[in-house]
């Protein structure tokens, strides 16, 4: 078995800081650390161009005015190179401007979809749903109002993995098993304390850490 824990999704926390790098340091470096590599690799191209075309122009200009002073030096215009310089800056600050919305939006949906999934699982379930959801997890066995299994794994640091990546589900989902660690052998017991029995939420994760048991 290899545990491994599911793909992180971005959290309002991630996206705000995302959008505050974005606007506020580099364009381009907010999308990255969120994940949006294609896009905040162009924003940063974007970004890193402008800059280098504005240092350009100011070591120019720099070096016409002590040209001037010296009387060595013939004055060019050169102000063309500011102007591409602030469009490329601009670009790359509007780009990512638009990468740090879709990234709220994506936080937003997440937080709603989250909350939704959290109502659900506070619905008890009927006996006819537990029976129906149970038939698909046969290594599970009920106890009243709680289902429970116990997996077997080579040895502790494999028990060890599991629990580990168990924790990460659990943390996502924000339900949490009750786990009794025994060496090689690792219980998990499973109800949903708010609701007063089995719910969705119970099913959905003993259904994940029936499929972390077989990485």
């Amino acid at each position: 078995m290899k545990p491994s824990s599911a793909p992180k999704r971005i959290s309002r926390a991630k996206a705000r800081n995302a959008a505050l790098l974005n606007q506020l340091a580099t364009p381009g470096l907010g999308s990255i650390i969120a994940g949006r590599w294609i896009a905040g690799t162009g924003q940063l191209l974007l970004s890193l161009g402008g800059f280098v075309l504005i240092m350009g122009w100011f070591f120019k200009e720099m070096s016409q005015l002590y040209g001037q002073i010296s009387g060595q030096v013939a004055v060019q215009p050169i102000g063309w190179i500011l102007e591409a310089g602030a469009i490329l800056f601009a670009l790359a600050w509007g780009w990512s401007l638009v990468t740090s919305f879709s990234l709220f939006r994506e936080a937003t949906k997440i937080s709603l979809e989250s909350l939704e999934c959290f109502a659900a699982g506070l619905v008890k379930l009927d006996e006819a749903g537990i029976v129906l959801a149970l038939a698909a997890l046969p290594q599970w066995k009920r106890e009243g109002e709680i289902i429970s299994r116990t997996f077997a794994f080579k040895d502790f640091p494999a028990a060890m993995g599991f629990v580990n990546a168990v924790a990460d589900l659990a943390e996502q989902a924000q339900h949490h098993p009750d786990i009794d660690v025994r060496w090689n052998r690792v219980a998990l017991a499973l109800t949903t304390h708010d609701a007063g029995g089995l719910t969705e939420k119970d099913f959905a994760l003993a259904r994940q850490c029936d499929a972390v048991a077989l990485r």
